[in-house]
């Protein structure tokens, strides 16, 4: 099944939790605190793999989550780092942030690698709170929680020569003769309903084509699902504009087609194109040929006339393809992957109502009081102290918080104390 949209949820694993724990040995009284600090979470990573060219494998699996780091130990060991999760894609990927639509990367080539949800650190142990006033303390911390997100995953396939045209002009009997894509083939229009890649060989040199489904009037507006299609030959460097010698225009789709190319893509249309006569061994297509050849090349484009079904002319066209790329620029794919950085400000916050309580939102108040073991008396204080250097506590008083008030933070909810 070919798939190439994907919509999936990622999580980095949580940070392993930093421990309470004191040395005691017989002869150290005095050992003091050993808590270990806990191990970092995996991150969530996505790599290309040039052997897959759809997105069908999350048809059936859409939530990933990394490993967790794990929990400190006593004598102040580490807990061991969450192993990353790698999710393989397809060359041609294009990643946004599902909320806001923000490009996090397009990936092109094999091994290519996106982190998309960092693991939380680890949290620090009470051997790392210890401090001349201090010398026993009976704190630590939780890991902090791993990033998540729901990603939009859109394919592009990349190749390097386009066959479009419309419904039932020949594109897949082409495809099918020239390469070793077996798409399916029979005579009616939209027998093709998903892009087709195909490999060539042509003298020394392999050359990938991808068939696209038939556009139709107002495929750029998404009419027979053109958007869906058209995008597939945006990375294409060369197109093979296949015209239906049987049908009763040809001329008329060549314009068609054409105007659809370049409102959907003002780029699209400017590509270099082959426009080819198909099915030539019909009498119909004989007597067009004149008249599509002499029109085509006023417009100073190749033109030639083929049997995709008999093979005839095609090799001539694959040779003519091949004498074109080698000809054109090399291919203008991203080399550089961006890099998802969060544009968030770590202590912005803000306070909204919720009913009768207050909420508080912000990424590091909401991490802090995740990480904070509310067991422990002097994590509680650590964590007011919190409150307080980021401006929370002031701003709770001026929202009008008061006494036995509720104040949720993350997915906890606390009650308010002068």
């Amino acid at each position: 099944m070919f798939l190439d949209e994907a919509k999936i949820y990622v999580k980095g694993g949580d940070g392993g939790a930093g421990i309470v724990a004191f040395r005691r040995e017989k002869y150290v009284p005095l050992g003091g605190p050993s808590g270990g600090d806990g191990g970092r979470g995996g991150d969530v990573v996505l790599v290309v793999n040039s052997r897959l060219n759809t997105l069908s494998h999350f048809e059936h699996k859409r939530h990933f989550k990394a490993e967790a780091g794990k929990r400190g130990g006593n004598s102040n060991m580490t807990g061991a780092d969450g192993a990353e999760l790698v999710i393989e894609i397809p060359p041609g990927t294009i990643v946004r942030d599902a909320e806001t639509g923000a490009l996090l990367g397009d990936l092109t080539r094999h091994g290519q690698r996106l982190v998309v949800a960092r693991g939380g650190r680890g949290g620090r142990g009470n051997a790392r709170f210890k401090s001349p006033t201090n010398q026993a303390p009976r704190m630590a911390e939780k890991g902090e929680p791993g990033e998540e997100r729901w990603l939009v995953l859109e394919l592009k396939l990349i190749a390097d020569i386009g066959i479009v045209g419309v419904p039932n002009a020949g594109k897949s009997t082409l495809l099918s003769v020239v390469s070793a894509a077996r798409p399916k083939i029979a005579d009616y229009p939209f027998t093709t309903l998903t892009p087709n890649l195909g490999v060539a060989t042509v003298g020394d040199r392999e050359v990938i084509l991808a068939d696209i489904p038939g556009l139709v009037e107002g495929a750029h507006a998404g009419v027979g699902l053109g958007h869906s299609f058209l995008r597939h030959i945006q990375r294409t460097r060369l197109l093979i504009h296949l015209l239906d010698g049987a049908g009763s225009n040809p001329l008329g789709d060549y314009v068609q087609i054409n105007t659809e190319l370049a409102l959907f893509d003002a780029e699209l249309a400017a590509k270099p194109q082959i426009v080819v006569l198909n099915k030539i061994d019909l009498p119909q297509a004989q007597e067009k040929w004149p008249a599509v050849q002499a029109a085509i090349r006023e417009r100073g484009q190749h033109v030639l006339a083929i049997s995709a079904a008999t093979q005839r002319g095609v090799r001539e066209l694959m040779n003519l393809a091949v004498q074109m790329l080698e000809q054109l620029p090399p291919s203008t794919l991203p080399e550089e992957v961006p890099v998802f950085q969060p544009e968030e400000e770590e202590d912005a916050f803000q306070i909204v109502r919720e009913g009768d309580a207050f909420r508080v939102v912000g990424k590091r108040v909401e991490r802090a009081a995740a990480m904070t073991y509310w067991e422990y008396d002097e994590a509680v204080e650590r964590f007011h102290r919190i409150l307080t250097a980021l401006g929370v506590t002031e701003a709770l008083k001026d929202a009008g918080v008061s006494e036995g008030d509720t104040v949720l933070i993350g997915d906890y909810e606390l009650e308010w104390l002068d």
